[in-house]
């Protein structure tokens, strides 16, 4: 992970093996199958701002991707082991980043590197909505100036 993150900062380690199903037929893995690994630490790392699963089908306010970023660095293979860390990046007052790096545990070596933009969206309407005030103050070391948030 990191190790310039705030304390703060909501981060998550989360650990998969390559299965079968997520490689080609040379046993690399296939780029979609780092997505799904990333979406499932998205995830959990959604419960630790407040948007569990439960809390979403309740509420109807989901975060929704709205841009992913991701360099492919080196390939993980069939049985690797990997961790896939997850953390809240920045934030403005509509929207956040989340950065996300995928490492093999046999030598730590960065596999994959990522960063996805999100929104939260109110169903059924389908609107953006603000973030929650709080994070205001929770995150203020993420907040982007203004200058950042128009890019």
């Amino acid at each position: 992970m990191n190790a310039e993150l705030h304390p703060l900062t909501p981060k998550i380690r989360i650990e998969v093996q390559v299965m079968f199903f997520d490689t080609d037929c040379a046993a690399v893995v296939h780029n979609i199958a780092y997505l799904r690994f990333i979406e499932t630490a998205r995830t959990l790392l959604a419960e630790q701002l407040g948007l569990g699963l439960e809390e979403m089908a309740k509420t109807q306010l989901f975060p929704v991707v709205a841009r992913t970023e991701i360099d492919y660095k080196k390939p993980g293979t069939l049985g690797d082991k990997l961790f896939i860390d997850g953390w809240l990046e920045s934030l403005d007052r509509t929207r956040f980043w989340c950065g996300f790096n995928v490492l093999r545990q046999s030598d730590e070596a960065l596999l994959v590197r990522s960063r996805q933009m999100l929104a939260l969206v109110q169903m059924p309407a389908g609107r953006p909505v603000r973030l929650p005030a709080d994070w205001q103050t929770r995150y203020a070391h993420l907040l982007l100036s203004k200058n950042e948030e128009s890019e």
